[in-house]
């Protein structure tokens, strides 16, 4: 199916708006659909081949993976793909009324995999619920989630994760938080959340800003050194950049200038983008970072056939700035007043237009369970193997960004 259907990921979110791991599914085919049992086979079959590598292992990191399965599945060879720890499969609760099913459940559990229970009556299972599953969901229906996140919070039990969906608005996520709910599934990140922080770019946002001016007009490697020194943190952090395993450098780097030199310009302007996120402290939340890096890094791997690497580093650049305006807390007006980019990175911002804006749309609608997949892909003459090996690909690389 990853040659025919395009991935659809959700990200699930602990209180704090970190995202502890992905709900992944085939977005529904429009006809001649595999079995239920066939797809999710594909699903774990294809995942497992792009996110667990044989010598670094999961490359998703800390990130837990939950897929949905049917009873057929719970015994399938496929699961032993995927390391257990970071693999929970949600099932039915009726589904467990068979021996079968609850025996095949209890293995699964055993090895270390877990088990999501969906439609569950806690009031029924009562003291049952942690031999079941390793987590339940809590689906809110109507206005007052409060008050249902309350009954369920009273049924709590301390061995078992609850999972929320859906929570549409955050005061239901600061309510269901408070109540001690331990995950959130949906999009709500992607909607502004109302903040009395004061918004605008804080000093260290200021002189990366400076310096990606500066990197932009070609400037001596001495002027940039110059402003580096003004900021102990931000020197540091090139610092240690440089000396990372990923760089590679080969021998440590101790001076600014040597770091600068080494990295260059293009890079140098590419890390300083990540780093304008990561300074942000302005509606900040560690969700709204992850996505931007995935968005910006699918795009770039989406673009990088048809435009060539150069000009992919300005769509990962578009794909990062989609969201600044949010990290920032400033409208996407005020964050262009505020850097010089290209024309075709501004046009790819405002209105998906341009060279660049098709791949960004893309990126942005992979997020989403949106027919818009299938239709820009295929105007950007992409496969959906295509996009969905750059999608797995964009959320292992962003597992590894530090700035």
């Amino acid at each position: 199916m990853h040659r025919t259907n395009f991935l659809v990921r959700e990200p699930l979110l602990d209180p704090k708006q970190r995202v502890v791991g992905y709900e992944l599914s085939w977005q529904q085919a429009s006809s001649g659909a595999a079995s239920p049992l066939e797809a999710l086979e594909s699903l774990v079959g294809f995942v497992a081949g792009q996110v667990v590598d044989e010598d670094d292992g999961w490359l998703l990191r800390d990130k837990i993976l939950f897929l949905e399965a049917v009873p057929a599945m719970l015994s399938t060879d496929a699961l032993h793909a995927l390391p257990p720890e970071r693999t929970v499969l949600s099932i039915k609760a009726a589904e467990l009324a068979h021996p079968d099913t609850m025996a095949a459940v209890q293995g699964l559990r055993a090895g270390g995999v877990g088990i999501l229970l969906r439609e569950a009556d806690l009031a029924r299972i009562g003291s049952r619920l942690p031999t079941m599953a390793s987590y339940v969901e809590m689906r809110f229906s109507g206005a007052d989630v409060a008050t249902q996140a309350r009954t369920y919070a009273g049924l709590k039990q301390t061995t078992v994760g609850m999972i929320a969906r859906p929570v549409s608005n955050w005061a239901d996520f600061d309510a269901c938080a408070a109540l001690g709910l331990n995950a959130f599934v949906g999009k709500l990140h992607l909607t502004p959340r109302p903040s009395t922080d004061t918004k605008g770019l804080n000093p260290a946002q200021t002189i990366i800003m400076q310096l990606m001016q500066m990197v932009r007009q070609n400037a001596d490697i001495a002027q940039l050194e110059a402003v580096l020194k003004r900021d102990a943190t931000l020197s540091y952090k090139l610092l240690r950049f440089i000396n990372s395993a990923g760089f590679g450098a080969g021998r440590e780097v101790q001076s600014l200038r040597q770091a600068l030199t080494l990295l260059g310009y293009q890079p140098l302007y590419r890390w300083l983008t990540l780093l304008l996120a990561t300074a942000s402290t302005s509606g900040y939340s560690p969700v709204l970072l992850e996505t931007a890096v995935v968005r910006g890094r699918l795009a770039e791997l989406l673009a990088q056939s048809a435009l060539g690497k150069s000009e992919a580093e300005n769509v990962f650049v578009a794909g990062m700035f989609s969201l600044l305006d949010r990290l920032l807390g400033i409208p996407m007006q005020e964050v262009l007043a505020n850097i010089q980019l290209s024309e075709d990175v501004v046009a790819a911002l405002l209105t998906r237009g341009g060279k660049y804006g098709p791949y960004l749309a893309l990126a942005e609608a992979c997020e989403l369970n949106s027919d818009l997949v299938a239709s820009l892909a295929a105007t950007l003459k992409l496969s959906p193997l295509d996009v969905n090996k750059a999608h797995l690909s964009a959320l292992a690389w962003a597992q590894n960004v530090s700035a």
